[in-house]
Parts: C-alpha cells; structure tokens; sequence
C-alpha cells in the first residue's frame, strides 16, 4: 500500500495525456473535414477572382495574384444575370411562404388534435418520404399543363409548398409544447384558430426558421423541375440560368465560376444570418 499514493499522480498525468491526445485528434478530424468541405467553394471563388494564369493547376492556387472582379462584371454586362436573380427571388419568397404556411397549419392538428385516423393520416404522409423525389415529374407536369400553368412562376413553386419534411418538423415542434399552455388558452376563450396563430406559431418559431432555411436551399438551388416547366428564358431562375452561361461560355471558365459564386453566396448569408435558429429548430423535438 505505501506505492499507492505514488502510482495515483502518475495514473493522473497518463489520463491528462490521453484526454488532450483525444481532443487534438477530434479537432484535427473536425479541421480536416471543415477543409474538404470548403475547398469546393474556395477555389470556386479564387477561379472567379482570378485574371489570368491556369485554372486546373495543380496544386490549386486559393490566393489569386492580381484578384479582380472583371469576371463578375462580364457576367453581369454578358447575361441577365439581374433578371434570373429577381426571378430566383420571387419563386423563393413565395414557395417559402406557402411551404410555412401549409406546413403550419397541416402539421398543428396531427399533433394537437384528437380524431380517427390522425395516427394512419401522419404515417402515410411519413412513408411518402421513402419514394424518391423525381417519380412525381410526369405526374405535376401533366398536373400543371392541365391547369395551363406551364411556363409561369406558380409552376415552379406551387408542387412543393406540401412538404412532407415541413410537416414532420412541425409536428414534432408542436408536440414539446405543454399542454398546461394551451388549456390556459382555452379557458381564456380562444378558438382553435387564435390558439394557432397567436399562441402555437409563435413558439415554433425556431421549427419554422429551421424549415425556411431549407425551403430557401431547395427553391434558391432548384433546377431541373424548373428546366422542365419553363419555356421562356426571360423567366428562368439562376440556376437553369448558369446553364445557360456555361452553353455560351464553355471556354471560360472563370465566368462560370464568378456566376456560381453569385448564386451561392445568398444561401451563405442567410445561413449564417439564422443559423442559431437552424440548430435550436433541429433539436427542438429530439427531447419531449
């Protein structure tokens, strides 16, 4: 026993050693992963900035020497590129606010109403999610060409505002809400339709920012619906629009670059903008 208190330190400074041994490797993990998965966009935007020299060297050049931003006022003078970003932001403003609205208002009585078959209705809308997302093509085109929406805007937008993923969010987001905060409303006299939007929705507002921020990623990103639905160019959005530059430009490549970091950088600041409320809406219903 008198070799205990000697032995006890060092067992102390070897679980030291290997505690910080497993941090450095976690953070080396997490650093290495944070450079591959931005390396894309940083040599997107070094491509863009670039004004001369080769663009596929190797290694790559993340540091342009001389940076310039003629390559983003090419683009700008070349294409409508304006026009393809007032189109992009209308179609996502309006998929975005109807994909809230239909998400809120589905997903409040699966989760706060009682009536038959509410358990088998939540379950089917669920179970659509294992069907992939391309097999209702035909089905919406046929939809919107027999309701003469084809080549318009509503076209675009209108297919996915009933997210089956909104849904599931919201309802989950209802369900952590106390039951003692909606009797109270009750007994003040609320109908259903108050409780809901004067009390429920405020509540799940970080669930509905949380939903926004992906609703705005798939509008902002979409392409080949909108490459399907559309006729006009006048009326595309970026992302069937830089197609398009990259049929004219084939050869310049830091045109493409400097469009593509045109339409990526609004989908980076408005994560960053809300991405307190992404993280606080994806965990939101993980504990009840």
């Amino acid at each position: 026993m008198a070799g205990y208190p000697a032995r006890a330190p060092a067992r102390a400074a070897r679980r030291r050693t290997a505690h910080a041994a497993a941090t450095a490797a976690h953070y080396a993990g997490l650093g290495a992963l944070a450079i591959v998965t931005a390396f894309p966009f940083l040599w997107l935007l070094a491509t863009s900035l670039r004004a001369t020299g080769s663009v596929f060297g190797f290694p790559p050049v993340l540091i342009p020497r001389p940076a310039t931003l003629a390559n983003f006022a090419g683009v700008w003078q070349t294409m409508p590129i304006g026009r393809f970003a007032l189109n992009t932001v209308y179609i996502t403003g309006m998929g975005i606010a109807l994909t809230l609205l239909t998400s809120a208002l589905a997903g409040y009585p699966l989760a706060r109403m009682r009536f038959p078959g509410r358990d088998v209705i939540f379950y089917a809308i669920v179970g659509s999610l294992m069907l992939p997302q391309h097999v209702g093509l035909i089905l919406n085109f046929v939809t919107m060409m027999r309701l003469h929406l084809v080549d318009t805007y509503a076209a675009v937008y209108l297919p996915g505002v009933a997210s089956v993923f909104g849904i599931f969010l919201l309802r989950q987001a209802y369900l952590v809400i106390p039951q003692e905060i909606e009797d109270a409303a009750h007994i003040d006299g609320a109908g259903e339709l108050r409780l809901w939007a004067q009390v429920m929705l405020p509540l799940v507002a970080p669930a509905l920012a949380t939903l926004a921020i992906v609703e705005f990623t798939a509008y902002w990103n979409s392409f080949l619906w909108p490459l399907i639905v559309l006729k006009s160019p006048d009326r595309y959005p970026l992302a069937v629009g830089l197609l398009y530059l990259s049929g004219l430009f084939a050869h310049n490549t830091r045109y493409i670059a400097a469009g593509a970091v045109l339409m990526t950088l609004p989908v980076i600041v408005v994560f960053v903008a809300l991405q307190r409320y992404f993280l606080r809406g994806i965990t939101l219903g993980a504990v009840k």
